[in-house]
């Protein structure tokens, strides 16, 4: 694999931080902002709202630019959305800069996927993505519980900053690694973009991406509470565990990639089964400590191992526009994040218990397999045209035709 792959994940890993982290850090941020843990879940929308708004247009709009600049402007723009974040005097302020931190992010995954897959054989594009999302799996295992601890210890706002200095390393790392020669491919202009984004099977992977990933965000999003209120751990111990996610999501993700490779299709509806099964299971698994230790790995693992296909899944069926729809699909995992995380908050404002968004995460993965179905059976209809079939005619007595 190319050692370009490594700035990369190196960006992935700084984007992943920031997403994520803000997970571990609401019950911090909401004492020190006055203001309800609900209400700072709002702030994980805002970052999701960010990445849906940019990536379709942040995509689109540097079509025609070189592909390794574009990587480099959105992490400035990474940058500079964190910095903002840890300077911001009260909650309105933190909620446009977690915005502003979040319109990067897509464009960068979907540009980012589209160069590693230039670099690789065929045979190896789920893999080569799959890498370049190691450095978001990779962040939970060290990024977000280091940037929890550092936010506990000396205030969130240090955490941000951290963030911040880790974009900038990205920013040296994708200057020096990504070659010019793989950078650039010729944009059919914006029309053209948007018109590759009309297809059926388009929308029923974005759709399969919302709903699959929402569903590991209608828990993920509260896994906090339900640690401390459901499986009796201190808050101390979420840092460890949060680290287990991402132990969890990076087998998933390299897993993931490895088999798509294989079959795109069979990976996909393997994770989802695997998801909801992990979700169900959540409220008798959050009974123990270790079993709800169990818990979290399993559901980074089964949640990250469908990551690899569904990016590639979109990137095929947009072939004339991959970057605008890699983009996109960043865009629908973070409405999922979105979506999820108003989900699981609805269920607990109904008072259903602190596991009750797992539940309904539950739900949203079984609704994920049913649009992959249905994308499947259109795939078939598609793959088998009227003018392949073989019928026959009714003929004079003695001859026999077929028409095609």
């Amino acid at each position: 694999m190319p050692l370009a792959l490594l700035a990369l994940a190196v960006g992935a890993f700084g984007i992943g931080t920031t997403e994520f982290v803000m997970m571990g850090l609401l019950p911090d941020v909401a004492d020190d902002l006055h203001i309800s843990i609900p209400s700072a879940g709002h702030l994980v929308s805002a970052y999701a709202l960010g990445v849906v708004i940019g990536a379709p247009l942040l995509a689109a709009a540097t079509a025609r630019m070189s592909r390794r600049t574009v990587l480099i402007a959105l992490m400035a723009l990474f940058v500079a959305g964190n910095a903002l974040s840890a300077f911001a005097p009260g909650n309105g302020s933190l909620l446009a800069a977690r915005f502003v931190s979040g319109l990067p992010h897509g464009a960068f995954f979907g540009v980012g996927a589209v160069v590693a897959t230039t670099m690789v054989p065929p045979e190896r594009k789920a893999r080569s993505v799959s890498l370049m999302f190691l450095g978001l799996t990779v962040a939970n295992i060290a990024g977000v519980p280091a940037a929890t601890l550092m936010g506990q210890h000396l205030g969130w706002r240090a955490t941000f900053l951290g963030v911040s200095a880790i974009g900038l390393v990205a920013i040296a790392s994708l200057a020096f690694l990504i070659p010019r020669d793989h950078t650039h491919a010729p944009s059919t202009g914006l029309r053209g973009e948007l018109a590759a984004l009309r297809s059926l099977p388009v929308w029923l992977a974005l759709g399969t991406t919302v709903a699959g990933f929402g569903a590991l965000f209608a828990a993920y999003s509260y896994v906090t509470p339900m640690l401390t209120g459901a499986a009796g751990y201190a808050e101390t111990s979420v840092t460890l565990l949060l680290a287990l996610f991402g132990v969890g999501a990076t087998a998933g993700n390299l897993l993931g990639g490895r088999l798509a490779d294989h079959s795109l299709r069979g990976t996909l509806f393997g994770g989802l089964v695997s998801l909801a099964a992990v979700l169900a299971l959540f409220p008798l698994l959050m009974r123990t400590e270790w079993s709800a230790a169990l818990a979290v790995t399993l559901l980074g693992t089964a949640a990250f191992v469908t990551g690899s296909p569904l990016q590639l899944m979109v990137m095929e069926k947009a072939s004339a526009a991959p970057s605008l729809a890699s983009s996109a699909n960043q865009a629908a995992f973070n409405l999922a994040n979105a979506g999820g995380a108003w989900v699981g908050g609805l269920t607990l404002a109904a008072g259903w218990g602190t596991t009750s968004p797992a539940l309904a995460g539950a739900a949203l993965a079984v609704l994920g397999l049913g649009v992959a179905a249905a994308a499947y059976t259109v795939d078939r209809r598609r793959a088998t045209p009227s003018a392949g079939r073989v019928v026959t005619t009714h003929v004079p007595e003695g001859s026999t035709a077929l028409h095609r």
